[in-house]
């Protein structure tokens, strides 16, 4: 549509499946930038991507045409076969079902940006479990934790 405009801007966490704890610091920066590649294979703008060894945190520029839902399906799908083709120690790495999107607005972006940075330091004191419930606490999202985890 002509003159339409958006800046929309996602901070998407997910964990391995079971919060297990397989992205070692020798395949990380390999995982992250493979993220950062599918997200603009499919013109998503990775903004800043990082983790730990049991989840990952991707801050991420979104055209209007691609649901949140997809960005992951097309991020989580095709990390998945290539960490299983590339690193023959994690055939069995899977990603947890589920995923979190919070909106993030353009002013908010170097706070989150940070945030990603720090991650290795912030999990010292809290584990991803209780980072999880805080997001969604934080954006007033109903949950039952029962079924959060899968």
């Amino acid at each position: 549509m002509a003159n339409t405009f958006t800046s929309l801007h996602y901070h998407m966490v997910f964990s391995t499946k079971n919060r297990e704890r397989w992205i070692t610091s020798e395949v990380e920066e390999r995982i992250w930038a493979y993220l950062g590649g599918i997200a603009k294979e499919n013109k998503v703008h990775p903004i800043q991507i990082g983790g730990i060894e049991d989840h990952v945190h991707l801050l991420l520029g979104a055209p209007a045409s691609l649901a949140p839902s997809k960005i992951a399906q097309l991020i989580k799908g095709g990390s998945s076969a290539w960490i299983h083709e590339t690193f023959p120690n994690m055939k069995r790495f899977a990603w947890q079902d589920g995923y979190g999107v919070f909106s993030v607005s353009k002013s908010n972006i170097p706070e989150v940006v940070d945030y990603i940075r720090g991650q290795r330091e912030h999990h010292r004191t809290r584990t991803f479990q209780e980072e999880y419930i805080a997001f969604l606490k934080r954006h007033e999202i109903q949950y039952d934790e029962r079924y959060v985890w899968g």
